[in-house]
């Protein structure tokens, strides 16, 4: 169905890519798998300056050329070139709304974040012709990409720099979801994924709204008001003009299937099981990167991982903006992750 959210003039520009058909660890095969991509910079002639960035839950390539890439920054595209690659199930790549029946809507199948990387990396490989890449960066489900590709392509990843994510998803972070999941499907209006446009679910959206403001700020951004100090009168107007706004538009199929790799994330699928032996398989320089006050992925959960990581240094950020601070709402909190990014890209890799 068509949805005016995801257009060139809200999040362009990006190039679509058919890498043709991707065959789906759950069993499904997504028919001529598109990937959206918009890049910054260009390769240089050793192929060896591309940065990967993957998207997060409902985010775009926009919001991240926005808040993360540009001249004198880490993700700089006169140095190097970036290579935003939007997830499957977030409205520009393949998605539910974007496929023709009978495939699309309620019927698009279920996808892993392993899906995602598989369908990277023949981008990379074999549509850009890259042997190596000298960063791969993303954060929340962007991290869990940045994961899944450092452990299943670690001859390729030089370095990696997950931001507010795991390796593999808590038990504690699959309930969270599963609550912003039934907030969607339990408006009448989903009619199981066949729903004429967003406006039937409206209600669903709301709850879905509200429940990423409880989780995704922090306490200490409530208290503090900082609602205020990003032009919003009170909590209410915050709610209606800012969390509802962000969501009303995008098409419920695609939070749903992105919310269901999201809550099953986990690179030792790789390995039986066996976290340890899965992180164990990196090789790139890495940097684990937690919001100090997130709720949905703790710095202790990050860290916990972070240890079983060959080459690895935890660098939390501080923030009190909750794992939103990755919306750039916290101009500190951007700093830190700026120079957090740019010691690792100067760091000697083998």
């Amino acid at each position: 169905m068509e949805n005016a959210y995801y257009s060139q003039a809200v999040h362009g520009p990006f190039e679509l890519h058919d890498i043709g058909n991707l065959e789906l660890e759950e069993g499904g095969t997504i028919r001529g798998c598109n990937l959206a991509v918009a890049t910054h910079g260009r390769l240089n002639a050793a192929k060896d300056n591309a940065i990967l960035v993957p998207t997060w839950y409902s985010g775009t390539n926009k919001i991240l050329e926005q808040v993360f890439i540009g001249p004198g920054r880490a993700l700089d595209p006169e140095k190097y070139c970036i290579i935003v690659v939007n997830q499957i199930g977030n409205g520009l790549s393949s998605s539910p709304h974007n496929t023709p029946a009978p495939a699309g809507a309620g019927h698009f199948p279920r996808v892993r974040i392993g899906d995602d990387v598989r369908a990277q990396h023949r981008l990379v490989t074999q549509v850009l012709g890259l042997e190596r890449l000298a960063l791969v960066v993303g954060g929340s489900m962007g991290a869990q990409q940045t994961y899944e590709w450092a452990v299943r392509y670690p001859e390729m990843v030089q370095r990696a720099a997950p931001i507010a994510g795991t390796a593999r998803n808590t038990e504690h972070d699959f309930l969270f979801t599963e609550t912003l999941c039934e907030a969607i499907t339990s408006d009448p209006g989903f009619a199981r994924g066949f729903y004429r446009s967003p406006e039937d679910v409206r209600e669903g959206l709301l709850r879905h709204a509200k429940m990423w403001a409880v989780m995704g700020w922090s306490t200490e951004f409530f208290q503090a008001k900082r609602y205020r100090t990003l032009g919003f009168s009170s909590l209410d107007d915050f709610i209606v003009n800012f969390m509802f706004a962000y969501f009303s538009t995008m098409d419920p199929n695609n939070l749903l299937c992105m919310a269901w790799k999201w809550q099953r994330g986990d690179v030792s699928r790789m390995t039986g099981g066996d976290l340890r032996a899965a992180l164990g398989r990196i090789r790139a320089k890495t940097f684990v990167m937690p919001m100090s006050s997130d709720m949905f992925f703790p710095p202790a959960d990050c860290q916990a991982e972070w240890r079983l990581i060959p080459d690895a240094e935890f660098r939390p950020v501080e923030t009190i903006d909750g794992h939103l601070a990755l919306f750039g709402a916290d101009p500190n909190a951007i700093a830190q992750i700026d120079r957090h990014l740019k010691e690792l890209l100067a760091a000697k890799v083998a």
